[in-house]
């Protein structure tokens, strides 16, 4: 996915711009399908997990199930053009050298806790420092808070980490872990009027 290409019979294809990768996971029915490794989990930038819809949500689906599949009428709202431009405007985004400190610390963290058998890698900093700068353009600043690395850490990094077998038997979760470090880390603090 980093690579922007695909393998297939040992023949490379790169793949346009942008590409995009969604994959979804039903954790009931496992049959014929096996859990990721770390290193491939580790190549998806974030997760999110959506649950179940409320009943007034699922009445809603319903109402526009009813004569036809909505997919059916999608039409595109950006072009692959502006998507591009948005990805190159996002890492003019500043990050101050407090911030970069604020996210490594928080991933090198992850590494040494003691509920963790794996903490996040180099991947996890590079994907939190983007997601960061990601945050903080569609929060309308071209600077990076705090706020902003907080925001995204669950989604970039709760997939990454491996938890010790004794904190799962524990019901401990990769969120909560993260919740707790951060909280133990000092926030930095900016100069105001940053832009």
């Amino acid at each position: 996915m980093a690579e922007s290409s695909v393998s297939v019979d040992g023949v490379t294809y790169a793949l346009p711009q942008p590409f995009l990768v969604i994959a979804t996971q039903n954790p009931i029915d496992h049959e014929g399908t096996f859990p990721l490794p770390e290193a491939q989990l580790d190549r998806f930038f974030m997760k999110f997990s959506l649950g179940y819809p409320s009943m007034e949500e699922e009445m809603r689906m319903l109402q526009l199930l009813e004569r036809a599949a909505p997919i059916q009428t999608l039409s595109p709202v950006v072009s692959a053009e502006e998507v591009v431009r948005a990805q190159e405007e996002v890492k003019q985004v500043y990050v101050d050298p407090k911030v970069r400190q604020y996210l490594l610390q928080i991933v090198h963290e992850t590494r040494s806790h003691a509920e963790l058998a794996l903490g996040g890698g180099p991947r996890a900093s590079i994907a939190l420092f983007r997601a960061s700068q990601a945050m903080a353009a569609i929060r309308g600043r071209n600077y990076v808070q705090p706020d902003d690395v907080k925001k995204v850490i669950a989604p970039v990094l709760s997939h990454r980490l491996i938890l010790k077998p004794e904190s799962r038997l524990r019901r401990r979760t990769s969120d909560v872990i993260l919740d707790q470090l951060v909280s133990e880390i000092a926030v930095p603090t900016l100069e105001e009027g940053r832009s």
